[in-house]
Formats: C-alpha cells, structure tokens, sequence
C-alpha cells in the first residue's frame, strides 16, 4: 500500500473518533497500549537523530531511538523508530505529527506493536551500541532521584482526593444479620432447655396424663345414583322371592326387539317420505319440460306463418308490378 494513503486512512481514523467522541479504552490506539514504540517515515535524508529528538519531544520525552541507516554508506534511509518514556506519549504523537511536511516532505506516524531490536554487526559504531543499550534519555543522580520523589509525593498529599470505602453488599449485611438471629434463638431454646430439665427434677411428681382425643368422625363420600334405576321402579320392584335369570333376560330381549321394530318403522317412513319427495320432483321437472317444449312449438309455428305471408305478399307484389308493365307497354 502506498505511504501517503495509509496516512489519509490514520487520520480519517483520528477525524471519525473526534466527531463520535469515542473513549480511550474503544479507541483503536488501545491496540498498542503494551507499546512505546512508534514509526516514522518519509522524512528527509538530511536529518539526523538529534533533529528528529528535537520534533517529537514535544509530547514526551524520548528515552530511545533507532535511524536506519545503509551499512556501506552510513547514509539515513529516511524512517526510523522512536521509543517514548510514557506510552501515552505514542498516541498524542500519532494523533498530531502523522501527515505533516518536514522540508517540503510529509511524514507518516504510526504504532509499532512489536519492536524488535537491530542485530549488533562489526561495523557498528560505539555510539551506536551505546544507543542502542542505554538509549538516549537523561541520566538522573540519586540526589535528583530523592529530590524528585519528595516532591511528588507532596504533590499528591496536596491533590490527594478522599476516596470513599466501597460500601458492602446489602444482601451480605441481610446474611448476617439473619445468622446473629438464629444464633440468639438456639441460645435462648437451649437455656429453656436445660431450665426445664432442672424444674422438673426437684418439683413434685408429673401430673397424670390425659386421655387421648376422640377420633374425628370419618366422611364417606356419597355415590352418584344410576338412571337405569328409575326405569327399574317405573317398571315395578321385583317379588319378594326373586326373579330367575331366564325372565330377566327375555325382558331384555323383548325390549331390544321393541327398539329394533322402531328403528325400522323410522328407517321406513323416511324412505317413504324421501320417495315421495323424488317422485313431486320429477312431475314438475316433467311438467316443466312439456310447458317449454309447448310454448318452442307455438312460436315455430308463428314463425312459420308469417313467414308464408311475407311471402304471399311478395308474389302478390311481383305480379301487379309486372300487369302495369304490361299495361304500359
């Protein structure tokens, strides 16, 4: 991909983020938050480490920075990779240098996310190495050290904001409250407990026992009666001696048969009824057709006639015409 056009799609980047006001941790600077190392490349040949030192301190300070250069010639390849003392630093000098112009030139500025560092050749400088293993950050003594600490330490004693305890749960507040209670209970029954036990020792013999209860009454649910019992009383109650099984069953039988003749004289009658329902039927479809086959008859014989007398007079017509011919001639 072309250099230029990845530095139009970092700011584009940068532009959509302002206008949606998106936060730090969506950010897609939070990639390379576990890196300081940026890249930057397409600045002019001339420059040397301490220019670009000089640019890009304005958002932190560099601790370490690597120029490529030409192992023949010594001569820059115009990129290198800047290494920041605060790793915030990254994000504020892609977010303001990337797409800038340094003599006529612009640059691109962008994450690295691996650094991996150079390997040391036999042509290496003493400056080099010594850069690449201490960097290029100031030396601070112990003095300034302990000088240093004190003061942010009182700084942060004046800015120190109070920070509220985090307040428990209320569910494990309702816990153990819950648990104090019972504990309260199971005391309080154990010294009744043991209170009774010392009572019923030294005071008089235990009263006699009362009699037990009555046993409830017990309910029996009552049974739903039969229809086929009514018809059996209707009928009459059986002597008092009993009826044989054969009577009982020609009884049924008979009564079967009774049902069965009624069937049938109701099968009957329908189909009788439904018989004569058809023949209705057929006489008016009947009486229908000889009126229609009536009334097409007297209208072809209509036709017919004046068809005759249309032509009676035609011929009538014809033959006078040509008598006056005649006449005339």
């Amino acid at each position: 991909m072309n250099p230029l056009t990845k530095v139009k799609l970092i700011n584009e980047l940068n532009e959509r983020e302002a206008d949606l006001g998106v936060k730090e941790t969506v950010s897609w600077h939070s990639e390379y938050r576990d890196s300081a190392w940026i890249f930057v490349g397409g600045f002019p040949y001339e420059l040397t480490e301490g220019d670009i030192i000089c640019v890009f301190s304005q958002y932190g300070e560099v601790v370490n920075i690597n120029l490529v250069r030409d192992k023949a010639t010594g001569k820059s390849k115009g990129f290198c990779f800047i290494c920041y003392e605060d790793q915030r630093s990254t994000v504020l000098a892609v977010d303001n240098f990337n797409g800038i112009k340094i003599k006529g030139r612009t640059i691109r500025v962008d994450h690295v996310k691996d650094y991996r560092p150079p390997k040391d050749h036999e042509d290496i400088d003493d400056v080099t190495k010594s850069l690449r293993e201490q960097g290029c950050a100031p030396k601070v003594t112990a003095t300034a050290k302990s000088s240093s600490s004190a003061s942010s330490s009182e700084e942060e004693e004046q800015y120190s904001v109070p920070v509220k305890k985090p307040k428990k749960d209320k569910k494990e507040k309702k816990k153990k409250k819950k648990e104090k209670k019972e504990k309260k209970k199971k005391k309080a029954e154990k010294e009744r407990e043991v209170g009774g036990r010392v009572s019923s020792s030294s005071a008089s013999p235990p009263p006699p026992l009362r009699p037990p209860p009555p046993p409830s009454a017990i309910r029996v649910k009552e049974e739903k009666e039969d229809a086929d019992y009514d018809k059996y009383n209707q009928r009459g109650a059986p002597p008092a001696g009993g009826r044989q099984n054969g009577q009982r069953a020609g009884e049924e039988g008979e009564g079967r048969r009774e049902e069965e003749r009624r069937r049938n004289d109701e099968r009957e009658s329908k189909g009788d009824w439904r018989r004569e329902t058809d023949r209705d039927r057929r006489r008016e479809t009947d009486d229908r057709q000889r009126e229609t086959d009536d009334r097409r008859r007297e209208t072809n014989r209509d036709e017919r006639r004046r068809e005759t007398d249309r032509d009676g007079d035609r011929r009538r017509e014809t033959d006078d015409r040509r008598r006056e011919t005649k006449r005339i001639t």
